[in-house]
């Protein structure tokens, strides 16, 4: 195999799952639509890799204005060493403390992506996040998930804690091309997916929005005429729903 099946393999899993998570794809965006309806908070978070997503998704040209993300520096990709990220993401009270301090609160709505989903700190702050009444949203891979053991002390994985579970349909281990002479796997599908699946729920809220009669806050290039101005009235209007200017 080579990078053009690597290719065919990302095209092919993002179709896979899009087309089979349908159903919780659709519950996720309106979950997203009346949580912004709401004038409530939208949180994205993920540790290392998995905080892409978060990236992905805030201050981004075409994006809702008002997803916010929780980054906490030591689960970073710009952490060093990063090989504390790992060990980090196992620990016991982190994910508390990440969830208590990012304004996170009754009514808001947290998602969570974690590849195998089961470490720690994901775990915790879905479990938190119950009882705060904030509802919860995880991309993960089942498959991965259901072949490894739980590393949080309830020996529970993020897809038994969340209220809505969407599957990135990804290979156990995350890589999915073989190379002959090679004894493991290369090529991990779960940030192209992950991306692509996000994207695409919050292109469905803001459909759902625009249905309700409301107008999405919706950001524009700061590069296009008018860009500034437009995004400006955005931040000014939902002042009290985006915590990362």
């Amino acid at each position: 195999m080579n990078g053009g099946d690597y290719i065919n393999i990302v095209s092919d899993t993002i179709k896979a799952a899009y087309e089979t998570q349908r159903d919780a794809l659709h519950a996720a965006s309106a979950l997203i639509a009346g949580t912004v309806g709401k004038k409530k908070n939208v949180f994205v978070f993920g540790c290392s890799h998995a905080g892409i997503i978060a990236e992905e998704v805030f201050y981004r040209t075409g994006g809702l204005a008002v997803i916010n993300p929780i980054f906490f520096p030591a689960m970073m990709l710009s952490t060093r060493p990063i090989t504390m990220t790992s060990a980090l993401e196992r620990v016991p009270g982190i994910g508390s403390v990440i969830l208590g301090q990012n304004n996170v609160n009754e009514g808001d709505l947290l998602i969570l992506h974690s590849v195998s989903g089961r470490n720690t700190v994901p775990v915790e702050m879905a479990l938190k996040a119950a009882e705060k009444n904030v509802k919860t949203v995880c991309i993960t891979n089942l498959k991965y998930s259901r072949a490894v053991t739980s590393r949080h002390p309830s020996g529970k994985r993020l897809f038994e804690v969340c209220d809505i579970v969407i599957d990135n349909m990804g290979e156990v281990g995350d890589a999915a091309v073989k190379i002959d002479g090679l004894p493991e796997k290369i090529g991990p599908t779960s940030t192209s997916v992950g991306t692509a699946l996000i994207n695409a729920v919050v292109i469905d809220a803001v459909d759902m929005m625009i249905k309700d009669g409301m107008i999405p806050p919706v950001l524009m290039s700061a590069n296009l005429d008018g860009g500034d101005e437009h995004n400006a009235r955005i931040f000014k209007e939902y002042k009290d729903n985006i915590f990362y200017m």
